[in-house]
């Protein structure tokens, strides 16, 4: 069975946070890609940003339910979800929408897991870190083209 290492793109484009967006729109576009890989100044994966992401600085703003009682508003749902939309939706760089919860695979793991990991994750791309460093990126196409082989 194959593994990550044999299928990851090895020459991996990645962002910083103080990129802007509108340079992420044309790495996205320039390169076909959708997803890239965010690294801090020492080169170290601190998240990953999708065309997802840049989506969602177009959608319509999602105001919280809430019950006003006597002098009281209380939130049906939770503020920081609408600071954070807000925060995406005015966003100027990678810094204010890009997900620093990222999922990272070994090279090592067979093409299953990588597949059973974006799955869960609902992401098209997973960065491949070896000893906390970043040596490549695999996506779904890159899972798909295994097929044609």
């Amino acid at each position: 069975m194959k593994t990550v290492a044999e299928i990851m793109t090895k020459e991996v484009l990645t962002v910083g946070t103080e990129t802007t967006i509108r340079e992420l729109a044309e790495l996205f576009v320039t390169h076909r890609i959708s997803s890239l890989p965010v690294v801090d100044a020492a080169g170290a994966l601190i998240g990953i940003v999708t065309e997802s992401d840049l989506v969602e600085q177009s959608k319509s703003v999602h105001l919280p339910t809430v019950i006003s009682l006597f002098d009281w508003v209380i939130y049906l749902e939770s503020e920081k979800t609408l600071e954070k939309e807000l925060k995406k939706m005015g966003g100027r760089t990678v810094a204010d929408i890009y997900q620093p919860e990222a999922v990272s695979i070994a090279p090592t793991a067979s093409l299953s897991e990588a597949a059973d990991l974006m799955s869960a994750h609902h992401t098209n791309a997973v960065p491949v870190l070896e000893n906390g460093r970043l040596v490549g990126i695999v996506a779904r196409i890159d899972i798909i083209r295994t097929l044609l082989v």
